[in-house]
């Protein structure tokens, strides 16, 4: 089987084509993708559960999602479902998934099980290239802040029972986490330097108050959003998205009304930003 890479755009994502999760060598190509482009789509793969877990644990310890439902007997493994009935999707402003842990998950393995016929694709963006295209006294101005990330105002909050959401998250009280990092981070794999603040998690720069905070954050966000910064992966059952937290931004396009899109969803342990 020959195992072809096809990047997306310049700024970040790739397609793997012919891959086998099993193969040491194709594991080794898939990793080196994953660290050259931040996002990678493996098409055509057939993963029961068990067989996801087994290549998720390839790249690391699994991070059990606190606020998502689980799969049934497969805790490790996060139900990412929108129902036909649903009109409102997961995960739709830019974000980084677990920025307010203290040590920031690495990134996640999303796999399609059902999708709709057309839509319900997922942006992401490259916080390395938005940092790039920064001036260099603008560089050097971020390069000493440091950030609030929380995931109180997001999760905190138990959802109505006639929310939508109601069976999709939950779990309110775990909603305890609030971490600092800095503002521009250093990949702890690449080595590129990139934002790490987002709309969704971040609540403001340490030692500023949110009202101060939130210029600065608002124009930082409205760069990084930039169509040259970002890329955008069409899913497919079969299709396994793997995403590097460090490196992006992601969000969801909810443009299916009336389809169903589930999706299998495994996160990785990282290490601390620095």
């Amino acid at each position: 089987m020959t195992l072809e890479i096809r990047p997306l755009t310049p700024a970040l994502g790739a397609e793997i084509l012919g891959a086998d999760p099993d193969r040491d060598d194709h594991f080794e190509a898939i990793h080196a993708a994953f660290v050259e482009h931040a996002v990678v789509a493996i098409r055509d793969l057939r993963l029961a559960p068990d067989d996801l877990l087994a290549f998720a644990r390839r790249w690391g310890e699994i991070n059990v999602n606190r606020f998502f439902t689980p799969l049934d007997g497969h805790p490790e493994i996060a139900t990412i479902t929108k129902e036909p009935e649903h009109d409102t999707a997961i995960g739709t402003d830019w974000h980084t998934d677990h920025s307010y842990d203290a040590i920031p998950a690495m990134g996640s393995l999303l796999y399609a099980v059902e999708t709709p016929e057309i839509g319900g694709d997922t942006a992401f963006a490259s916080m390395h290239a938005a940092y790039m295209a920064l001036s260099e006294g603008f560089r050097h101005t971020l390069d000493g802040l440091r950030a609030w990330h929380s995931s109180r105002h997001v999760f905190g909050t138990p959802e109505p029972e006639d929310s939508d959401r109601h069976t999709r998250v939950g779990n309110a009280e775990a909603a305890t986490q609030d971490a600092l990092h800095p503002l521009v981070i250093t990949h702890p794999l690449s080595g590129r330097r990139g934002i790490y603040v987002n709309r969704t998690f971040t609540t403001h720069i340490d030692g500023w108050t949110p009202e101060e905070s939130a210029p600065l954050l608002s124009q930082l966000y409205a760069h990084c959003a930039r169509p040259e910064f970002t890329c955008r992966l069409r899913w497919q059952p079969g299709t396994l998205g793997i995403w590097d937290n460090r490196a992006t931004w992601h969000k969801a396009i909810n443009d299916y009304p009336g389809q169903r899109r589930v999706m299998h969803r495994v996160t990785i342990e990282g290490v601390a930003l620095g």
